[in-house]
């Protein structure tokens, strides 16, 4: 597996991550379903390899947590 073009790929799904956050909104359908088609399509690219779902995971973990952390604010 080439590490480095999957990682370059990792920093591009975050900057597009950020880019459909801002046109979506994360309380979206339309974010969410990107972010699961995304990291699905991502893992599949590199043969569902370990390190590429674990990656996925923690990234759609993380963007949880700020979701989790927006929501929490207006409390």
């Amino acid at each position: 597996m080439d590490y480095q073009a999957f990682y370059t790929e990792v920093a591009n799904w975050i900057n597009e991550c950020n880019n459909k956050a801002m046109a979506f909104g994360m309380h979206s359908n339309e974010f969410w379903s990107w972010v699961m088609r995304s990291t699905g399509e991502m893992s599949n690219k590199y043969g569902n390899n370990d390190l590429v779902k674990k990656q996925m995971i923690m990234l759609v973990d993380w963007l949880k947590e700020i979701y989790e952390r927006m929501n929490n604010r207006g409390s």
